[in-house]
């Protein structure tokens, strides 16, 4: 099978939407203190460009979380591989994800994290596809609403390739 990847986000794209989204948050905290939580791995990318813009004081922060269940699909419970080595009592969280799609292991994620006590608590996302929702999540910043296609790129991985490419796209399989 020979993979091919179509460009459904281009980069300047992206750079446009990484800077509406920094003003938002910048406007909505204000030069308050903002606790970036990336769920790795795919975030990576995502947090640390939309962090460059953030003009508010900020910190980066990374959380490892595995869903678990029958094996070929999330259950949405998690068991955190890797927690955040600090307290967010009393901080400005922003849960920074690569893309939502069934939305239960984030909704677990939120509500582990609300249950510390958080002075706030939001979800930024780089791709957001509704129509896989199967458990509710609140997402406060969006970067793209996208369809039901299996996307790389920007973070977003194949068997952990193509993470490194600058924009996404859809990636689809032709026999050789």
């Amino acid at each position: 099978m020979k993979e091919k990847i179509e460009t459904l986000i281009s980069t300047s794209a992206i750079e446009k939407r990484l800077d509406e989204l920094a003003e938002a948050i910048n406007n909505d905290y204000k030069g308050e203190e903002i606790y970036l939580v990336c769920v790795l791995k795919g975030g990576v990318f995502f947090m640390v460009d939309l962090s460059k813009r953030i003009t508010c004081p900020v910190t980066l922060h990374f959380m490892d979380v595995s869903s678990y269940g029958d094996g070929t699909e999330s259950s949405g419970h998690i068991k955190v591989l890797m927690d955040l080595d600090e307290s967010i009592e009393g901080k400005n969280v922003i849960v920074v994800e690569d893309i939502i799609d069934s939305g239960r292991t984030l909704s677990h994620l939120l509500n582990l994290l609300k249950s510390r006590n958080p002075k706030s608590l939001k979800l930024c996302t780089l791709l957001d596809k509704p129509d896989r929702r199967v458990s509710h999540v609140d997402v406060d910043y969006t970067g793209f609403t996208i369809p039901d296609a299996f996307v790389v790129g920007y973070g977003l991985d194949y068997a952990q390739r193509y993470r490194n490419l600058n924009y996404i796209g859809v990636i689809s399989f032709e026999e050789e």
